[in-house]
């Protein structure tokens, strides 16, 4: 009876083997991809790696340009505001914080050899960027609907805590999307289809899972994004009741020529964000993901001088005055 064989199994013998090799051979897999993933230690930024040699000639002159164009306005802007004395007011005070954050943003994604070093300041700025806009909307709302108050209500002593406010978030943020970016272990491709390591797309590539990584991101988003968005909606409506109830048409035609610099920016800047940070990874892609990043990193950093300061009458006689006392103290020295 033991060494009888029944029909069948035989059969259900070498399909139980065939399972077991199927599964032994996934456990190996699954064993050589966790060991592998302690041997990832880098990523290759492919940025724009696959286009046309003509093509990467062009985007470098372009990003150069770019890049040059808009350190050298935000360098004038904040030398400005910081030594003219006659810009003491909020606005201007904001506007130095601004540029100052546009040329930190802008320098630790442009650089490569900066993103390698301080990969933090990248999401760091971003998020202080990001704060700032909303203070810059609550200034405006205060400037515009209580101007017998403004001097009280916008001292420099809250102006100083809300930009160090924006700073102290910005920086704790960016550790905290540093850590859920790099947390886990990293086995598969590290070939990233950006030029810096946007935090979504390197979570994607952890062996691990990525849901709680991903999830903790869009929840830091909501709040990032969706707080100062609704902080800038409320300011904004308040801004466009007041300016509809002013008898002035000069008036209203300045006070909206102001507020729609800002608002340029901030679509710009957050509907970029909100699609990089806030969108179901099924909907992206390279062709997709890279003009949203070149929109907020570099684009929004380059046109904050001309949109803010370069159509102010007040920032334009200042950067006179600047560049009349460089020409007289060059003058002098020769």
């Amino acid at each position: 009876e033991k060494n009888k064989t029944y029909p069948g199994s035989k059969r259900t013998s070498q399909s139980f083997l065939k399972v077991h090799s199927r599964n032994a051979e996934f456990v190996r897999s699954k064993t050589v991809d966790l060991r592998n993933g302690s041997t990832v230690t880098e990523f290759i930024l492919v940025g724009f790696e696959q286009s046309s040699s003509s093509t990467r000639a062009l985007l470098f002159v372009l990003f150069l340009a770019l890049y040059s164009l808009a350190m050298a306005m935000n360098g004038l802007i904040i030398f400005i505001t910081w030594t003219d004395p006659r810009l003491n007011s909020p606005m201007y005070f904001f506007l130095g914080h601004l540029s100052f954050l546009d040329v930190c943003f802008i320098t630790t994604t442009i650089p490569q050899m900066l993103i390698h070093l301080v990969m933090y300041l990248v999401f760091g700025v971003g998020v202080a960027e990001c704060i700032l806009l909303a203070f810059m909307a609550y200034d405006r709302y205060v400037a515009i609907c209580h101007p017998l108050s403004y001097a009280q209500i916008m001292s420099r002593q809250v102006c100083v805590k809300l930009v160090s406010t924006a700073w102290f978030f910005g920086l704790i943020n960016g550790i905290l999307l540093d850590y859920m970016t790099f947390r886990g272990p990293f086995c598969r491709d590290n070939h990233i289809e950006n030029f810096f390591c946007e935090a979504p797309i390197v979570i994607a590539l952890s062996c691990g899972d990525p849901q709680f990584s991903l999830r903790t991101i869009f929840a830091d988003a909501v709040v990032v994004l969706l707080s100062p968005m609704v902080l800038i909606v409320i300011s904004y409506a308040r801004i466009l009741a007041s300016i509809l109830g002013r008898a002035s048409s000069s008036g209203r035609g300045k006070t909206f020529s102001t507020c729609a610099s800002h608002l340029t920016v901030v679509i710009f800047f957050y509907t970029s964000a909100m699609f990089s940070y806030m969108n179901p990874r099924s909907t992206h892609g390279p062709d997709k993901d890279k003009p949203f990043s070149l929109l907020y990193t570099i684009i929004t950093p380059m046109c904050n001088p001309i949109i803010y300061s370069f159509r102010n009458k007040e920032m334009k006689g200042a950067m006179v005055r600047a560049l009349g006392r460089t020409s007289l103290a060059q003058a002098e020295s020769v």
